[in-house]
């Protein structure tokens, strides 16, 4: 009996679905955060906001992928690695910048943003994480998901402290984690999408 690739079809829209919804969530909470962000003068808001623009360009490209050649979801993989690091390079120099101009993050309205963030990004984990030992460019947004769970957690604790000392410093320092979780998340995905495109070569 030949395979009509009906079971593979089914599988390229599942994953089609959950990256759409996965695209929605990180675009809208970017914009919200974002916005929130600069009102509250919170590095590690803009940090998250970030995380979550880095995140929504990944499952573009993952959407793009699914149904491709596995060479096409291996470059969609470095590709969105790539992004990531870029926007955690950003998102550092904005703390540098914060840090020697100042600023006075506005501790309440994080931990309320954090927590709607969370809420969201713990939905987008629950979706993904079926996909975690898939293919390449499906383990990568599994990576960037628990990732933004991490940063989420991070800007609320940032928020706690902030209040607690009535100081700027740890807004400042859960900015530059999150920064340092984004790149090395990116790294990772580079890493792990270079030695299946060197593996698939040596086949």
């Amino acid at each position: 009996m030949h395979d009509c690739g009906c079971e593979v079809e089914l599988k390229g829209r599942e994953q089609r679905h959950v990256l759409q919804m996965l695209l929605g969530i990180n675009a809208l909470m970017f914009v919200a955060e974002f916005t929130l962000g600069i009102i509250s003068e919170s590095t590690a808001l803009i940090a998250d906001a970030m995380d979550m623009l880095a995140d929504a360009l990944v499952y573009g490209i993952s959407l793009y992928a699914i149904g491709r050649a596995t060479q096409v979801k291996l470059r969609a993989a470095q590709l969105s690695g790539v992004f990531q690091i870029l926007l955690g390079a950003g998102v550092f120099i904005e703390v540098i910048r914060r840090f020697i101009l100042g600023s006075e993050p506005e501790s309440l309205l994080m931990v309320a943003v954090g927590l709607v963030a969370l809420a969201a990004n713990v939905s987008c984990l629950l979706l993904i994480a079926r996909y975690r030992a898939g293919e390449v460019h499906m383990r990568a947004s599994w990576i960037f998901s628990r990732n933004d769970v991490i940063a989420n957690i991070g800007v609320i604790l940032a928020g706690a402290l902030v209040f607690s000392f009535g100081t700027p410093l740890p807004d400042l320092v859960i900015g530059f984690l999150i920064s340092m979780i984004v790149m090395k998340g990116g790294a990772s995905i580079v890493r792990d999408a270079a030695a299946e495109k060197k593996h698939a070569a040596r086949v």
